[in-house]
C-alpha cells in the first residue's frame, strides 16, 4: 500500500525538468567537486594560493548563481552549488589579502 505514493514521488523525481535525467540535475553534482577542492585548499598555506584561480572561482560562483536563477526551470541545485563556489574562492581570496597586508616584502 506504501508503494503507491513513493513510486509516484520517485517518478516525479525522475521526469521533474531539472531531474536525473537533464544535464540541471547533474552539472551542479559535478560542481560539488571544485567546492570540496575549495575546502580543502583551506589549509594550504596562504602564500601557495593563486590570486587569479580564486577570482575566477569567486566571479563564476557570483554570475551562476544569477543564472540559476532566470533559466527555465529556475534551479536551486545548481545556485546552491555556485553559492558555495563563491564562499570558498571568496574565503581565499580574503586569506591571500590578508597574507599579502601582513608579509609585503614575501608577497
Amino acid at each position: 500500500m506504501a508503494t503507491a505514493p513513493v513510486q509516484s514521488k520517485l517518478t516525479s523525481f525522475l521526469n521533474h525538468p531539472a531531474g536525473p535525467k537533464t544535464i540541471f540535475f547533474w552539472a551542479p553534482m559535478f560542481k560539488w567537486g571544485l567546492v570540496i577542492a575549495g575546502v580543502k585548499d583551506l589549509s594550504r598555506p596562504a602564500e601557495k594560493l593563486s590570486l587569479s584561480q580564486n577570482i575566477a572561482l569567486s566571479a563564476t560562483g557570483l554570475i551562476w548563481i544569477r543564472y540559476s536563477f532566470v533559466i527555465t526551470p529556475i534551479n536551486y541545485s545548481l545556485a546552491s552549488v555556485n553559492t558555495f563556489v563563491a564562499a570558498t574562492g571568496l574565503a581565499q581570496l580574503y586569506r591571500i589579502w590578508d597574507y599579502r597586508k601582513s608579509n609585503p616584502a614575501t608577497a
